[in-house]
């Protein structure tokens, strides 16, 4: 059973230039939240309650800024400071030491997942002991991510980074869950030509331990990576939440709603909220 996280929150931001010269593009806003909340809240609704947060040097006096006190959400967070991006595998590296031997879920701070049914799914894939997890979503932009291809079998052929050509329209999304293992095999993988590790070489470690979990119909799923992505984001979230009336990405409902925290603990986070809506939500929370 998968206990901690990994939310990656490193690399330079370079599409999002001169903004994120400054800050992590994490702690920019999807509609009314930091940008992480959103990562985060998925695996607080899977259950997960330790954290390891993978920032830029000199960030993680704005992402505590950003957090609060995280003791009031009912979760334990450490912050790793990531000096040189060096590829997605190497947060297996330098959380070597807090990973300690166990299983470990890892999601893009960039990464936004919606769905219903999303999160019991998510959830029902972290009982696991062994190999490595990944979660496919249909896309017609495949020169961009991963992608994995499969056989007249529905096996999986092969699994190849940006391809140009591809039969396949189902690619690799920023969350994985990977074994005891993830550590030492991320040691052993070399720089590709882009001179970073690579997650899909990471993933090939595992070959037949590999278990894939298809997002379809019904679930959303955004990469972040530019300006047009975070306003489309932003749009999504906005629309949704106005004509529901429910926040999507609150951290401090889905600790309440776990039991992780009490009435306290949530005026305290309305105190951190100030006088916005954001505040108002979590004051309906707990009148009701």
């Amino acid at each position: 059973m998968i206990k901690k996280a990994i939310i990656l929150c490193g690399g330079t931001g370079s599409r999002m230039f001169p903004l994120t010269h400054s800050i992590n593009k994490q702690l920019l806003p999807i509609f009314d939240k930091p940008m992480f909340y959103y990562p985060l809240s998925l695996m607080m609704l899977c259950g997960i309650r330790e954290y390891i947060f993978v920032i830029n040097k000199g960030q993680e006096q704005n992402f505590r800024k950003a957090l609060g006190d995280h003791n009031d959400l009912g979760i334990k967070i450490e912050f790793v400071t990531q000096n040189n991006p060096k590829g997605l595998p190497d947060a297996f590296l330098i959380t070597k030491e807090l990973i300690k031997n166990q299983s470990i879920a890892m999601i893009l701070g960039d990464n936004f997942f919606y769905g219903n049914m999303l999160s019991p799914l998510i959830k029902q894939t972290f009982k696991f002991k062994s190999g490595c997890n990944i979660y496919l979503y249909p896309s017609n932009k495949t020169s961009s991510y991963g992608v994995v291809e499969f056989n007249k079998k529905n096996n999986i052929k092969k699994i190849i980074e940006k391809p140009k050509k591809t039969n396949s329209n189902l690619i690799i999304t920023g969350l994985y869950v990977f074994d005891k293992k993830v550590s030492e095999f991320a040691s052993k993988l070399k720089p590709s030509k882009r001179n970073e590790l690579e997650i899909v070489d990471l993933i090939n470690q595992y070959k037949t331990k590999l278990k894939i979990t298809k997002l379809g119909r019904g679930s959303a799923w955004m990469d972040v990576g530019n300006f047009s992505d975070l306003q489309s984001a932003s749009n999504f979230i906005q629309n949704i939440e106005q004509r529901q009336n429910y926040k999507i990405g609150c951290i401090e409902e889905i600790a309440f709603n776990n039991q992780w925290i009490n009435r306290k603990k949530i005026i305290k986070r309305i105190k951190f909220c100030g006088n916005t809506d954001y505040s108002k939500y979590l004051k309906n929370l707990i009148s009701n």
